[in-house]
């Protein structure tokens, strides 16, 4: 990268030294363009949920020569007919990264979706985008665009559970986690397996017997009525997503904590004081009230909360006087007294990885 970008340095310091000289023509940088049309491997596309998955659009493009020889960055930008020209053209466009000197892009049905959606397109109707490659280095330029006819669908609203009896809970399918469907034959919920409990669990189709799955070729493989029960690693809060589609299901640790000076001890906080902000105390999850749950002792100080000891989705009370917490919000609530507390945050999560998290949360803190 040092070299490339040395030859742009001595490259302006050419043009400069060039537009100097007496009597001499100020220089301006070489011409760039692409040197051929993009293509789209089809130009009219209708999209369901059901392909949402399959790779439905393939973009490609000539690779752009620059003046210096050094890599050039790629994206490509989708918008409505009417918003590519006037002073605001492209503006409000939808941008895809692409990566250095890579000459296409593969979109899924569902990524493709996302984008006719936000750009105004009405479900089940077809409509027009058009799309353009940016290439970059030393400035940016565009290629000519192409139009694409999408029909975009209209994402359906899932209902339904399944139930996860298990070790954890004494194997009472009537107690069970409950895992909610996500999208059409996927599943996801939350659960905490307590120090001292088994680690075993089947997962049944309704809060009875008549129907379950067990573990099959894999403990990652779903197999109808089998004896043999799915494994988790041990003690820990687990996200857990099933694919009745796949008949594959998959376990995460994942827990949200309390963060903060008011949640470290004295004597860690003697020995770091800013081990309270580095250092996320775990929540239980109560799978019977669906909520985060914790009873600790707390010193004076601040708290607020996170997930997965991280500060990547975190939450803090724009008005503390709330029980009411916000996402990415550098409030926290103070605690006043040391003592004794009981800690609860519920969130509504259904399908995070998609459609983010909620922009709040709702927490109660009580001393004991």
């Amino acid at each position: 990268m040092k070299k490339y970008i040395n030859k742009l340095i001595l490259l302006g310091s050419v043009l400069f030294l060039g537009s100097c000289e007496s009597g001499a023509e100020l220089t301006t940088l070489k011409s760039v363009s692409f040197p051929s049309e993009i293509t789209a491997s089809s130009n009219t596309l209708i999209l369901t949920e059901d392909t949402a998955d399959d790779q439905v659009l393939l973009v490609s493009w000539p690779s752009v020569s620059f003046p210096v020889e050094a890599p050039v960055t790629y994206a490509i930008q989708f918008d409505l007919i009417g918003d590519t020209s006037g002073s605001n053209a492209w503006q409000k466009s939808k941008r895809v990264e692409v990566g250095t000197d890579v000459l296409s892009k593969t979109l899924t049905g569902r990524d493709l979706n996302k984008i006719a959606v936000d750009l105004g397109l009405e479900p089940n109707a077809a409509g027009k985008l058009v799309v353009r490659v940016e290439a970059a280095m030393d400035r940016k330029i565009y290629s000519n665009p192409v139009t694409l006819t999408i029909t975009p669908y209209e994402k359906s609203v899932v209902f339904g559970e399944i139930y996860m009896p298990g070790s954890y809970q004494g194997w009472a399918v009537e107690t069970a986690a409950a895992l909610t469907a996500i999208q059409k034959g996927i599943y996801q919920g939350y659960m905490t397996v307590p120090v001292g409990a088994g680690p075993g669990f089947k997962l049944n189709t309704a809060r009875n017997w008549a129907q379950f799955y067990g573990a099959g070729a894999t403990n990652n493989d779903l197999q109808n009525m089998s004896d043999t029960d799915f494994v988790l690693p041990g003690a820990g809060s687990y996200q857990i997503k099933v694919n009745l589609n796949t008949l594959k299901w998959s376990q995460t640790p994942y827990a949200w904590g309390i963060v903060g000076p008011a949640s470290a001890t004295a004597d860690q906080t003697a020995g770091d004081p800013n081990y309270g902000w580095n250092h996320s105390v775990p929540m239980s999850y109560d799978h019977v009230s669906q909520i985060w749950k914790i009873t600790t002792n707390l010193l004076p100080g601040a708290l607020k909360f996170r997930l997965n000891d991280a500060w990547t989705i975190n939450y803090g009370p724009a008005d503390p006087s709330t029980n009411i917490v916000n996402l990415d919000n550098g409030g926290a609530y103070t605690i006043a007294e040391a003592g004794t507390y009981e800690i609860t945050f519920k969130i509504i999560e259904t399908d995070a990885a998609a459609a983010g998290y909620p922009a709040t949360a709702i927490t109660s803190i009580v001393k004991k």
